[in-house]
């Protein structure tokens, strides 16, 4: 397989339609937040302690919209840093990213906009960047493990109109997660496997689910070691010395280590503020957040009197204690009868991740039930090795199927949406799947089993617009489209749309 040009027109194609979508999308939520009332939602919203200036009213206005709901928590972290116990539900990268933006990139803006105002046009930039950053990194991922530029470039375009499109906009850390996780896994495709590992410690380091990467690791160096144990006895001698083996395996441990040491020191960090008697901090707290605590029966960093619970465990971690204190986060605890209309709006990406991890076992049983861990024999010579189901989108799928059984049975299930949307690119790749083997619009592109080889060049990205771009194209055709080509789109767009709509005006969303 021969590298992807960098002057590739399709990545271009990515490149441009990325933006466009990012500043569609800034567009439509200050409109919408302009037009629509914001309801008066039950959430943080911590006190402004001083009076914003007419530029500051200016920006507001603009971008108000990306500021809503769990959004407060990475801005008030940016501008204050973990006062509240359960603002430690937050990781730390993506609210220091935002300080540095406002108070690097931005430092010439400081006499006219005040902190918070820099903080988030420090977010809508950093997330319009890092999005389109994702969407370059999903195709160039696309076309490592799919061998397919052509099914690359559509799930790199079906993600510039994701469903979990306002949290990639808004002061979310899921736009950077998605930049980090999808650049690794393409390093490590690639074979870097340090720079892998660097970019998903960092990934852990924006979100607690990025831990879970470390099994990419895992499984990786299982792989090789059991691929080498299945070599002709005769071709045993081919094996590497054992010392080799022991230091590839010390390695991949360092490296697993490497992506839960952000998670380990954020908690060792938590204990030391909440937990370890010291200073009284409280005397330095403004007296608007210290009513705000006492209203609302939020725990102060440094505060005197009882400690937390989870101090006294033996492993101190704040993160699971604030999910389940909080938020009420735990096995089964959210299939109540009243919670039917959230499991009805994580029905789609619910159905769509089954869907695909039942496609590929049907496609792959050996393949699935030896884990991927065996040679291919002469029968699976002759399938496919390129497109969704082909053997290197195994441990994407195991991956993607993990994330979905632990969301839908063991968090608040409307987060599926942009839990998996950030974090896995499957439900990308299969959704260009489905459109690719079942859409007569896109067989023009290639026949339908068709793959295209990436020492050449896509036949869609010979035109130019709604021609090359596959989306476009679908929806200029809206009329002649398969009824599943339709239920796709109409998901991806819907959601796209609503999110902007209901989300940047505090209504309930995903």
């Amino acid at each position: 397989m021969e590298p992807v040009s960098r002057r590739d027109p399709l990545l271009r194609e990515v490149l441009r339609f990325a933006l466009r979508c990012r500043a569609l999308a800034l567009l439509l939520q200050a409109l919408f937040n302009l037009l629509i009332p914001d309801h008066a939602a039950d959430a943080f919203s911590p006190p402004r302690l001083s009076e914003p200036g007419p530029w500051d009213l200016l920006v507001e206005r603009l971008l108000g919209g990306l500021s809503r709901w769990d959004a407060e928590h990475f801005l008030f972290i940016a501008e204050r840093g973990y006062l509240y116990e359960h603002n430690c539900a937050f990781f730390p990268l993506y609210p220091l990213s935002l300080r540095a933006g406002a108070e690097a990139a931005l430092w010439p803006l400081q006499r006219l906009l005040r902190l918070r105002s820099r903080l988030l046009l420090s977010a809508a930039l950093l997330n319009s960047l890092f999005s389109v950053l994702a969407a370059a990194a999903l195709y160039k991922l696309g076309c490592a493990v799919l061998r397919c530029r052509r099914a690359a470039f559509l799930a790199a375009v079906l993600f510039c109109v994701s469903p979990a499109n306002v949290f990639l906009a808004a002061a979310y850390s899921e736009s950077m997660f998605s930049c980090l996780a999808f650049g690794a896994m393409w390093r490590l495709e690639r074979g870097q496997r340090w720079l892998g590992a660097l970019l998903f410690s960092l990934a852990a380091g924006a979100r607690a689910n990025g831990v879970v990467n470390a099994g990419f690791f895992l499984y990786s160096c299982a792989k090789r070691f059991i691929l080498q144990l299945q070599v002709r006895s005769g071709s045993l001698r081919t094996l590497r010395p054992s010392w080799k083996r022991l230091l590839s395996a010390a390695s991949s441990a360092v490296v697993c280590a490497g992506v839960f040491l952000p998670f380990a020191l954020f908690q060792y960090y938590a204990y030391v503020r909440f937990c370890v008697p010291g200073a009284d901090l409280q005397r330095a707290v403004p007296e608007p957040l210290l009513r705000l605590a006492l209203d609302k029966g939020y725990r102060l960093a440094g505060a005197r009197g009882v400690h937390p619970p989870w101090c006294s465990q033996r492993f101190p971690a704040v993160y699971p204690y604030i999910q389940d204190v909080y938020w009420n986060v735990g096995f089964l605890r959210y299939f109540e009868l009243r919670q039917i209309p959230n499991f009805l709006l994580a029905l789609p990406v619910t159905l769509l991740s089954s869907w695909a991890a039942w496609t590929y076992l049907m496609a792959n049983p050996r393949h699935c039930l030896t884990l991927g861990l065996e040679r291919r024999n002469s029968e699976e010579e002759n399938k496919p090795r390129a497109g969704f189901c082909c053997p290197a989108v195994f441990v994407y799928v195991v991956h993607a199927t993990a994330l979905l059984l632990f969301g839908f049975f063991c968090m608040h299930v409307q987060v599926l949406t942009r839990f998996l949307g950030s974090s896995s690119p499957i439900l990308y790749w299969f959704s260009a799947h489905l459109l690719q083997e079942h859409e007569p619009l896109l067989w023009s592109e290639g026949t339908d089993h068709q793959t295209t080889s990436l020492r050449g060049e896509s036949p869609g990205s010979r035109g130019k617009g709604a021609a090359a771009n596959p989306v476009l194209r679908l929806l200029s055709n809206w009329r002649f489209i398969t009824p599943l080509s339709k239920c796709v789109l109409g998901f991806f767009l819907s959601y796209w749309l609503l999110g902007l709509v209901l989300h940047c005006n505090f209504l309930p969303w995903t």
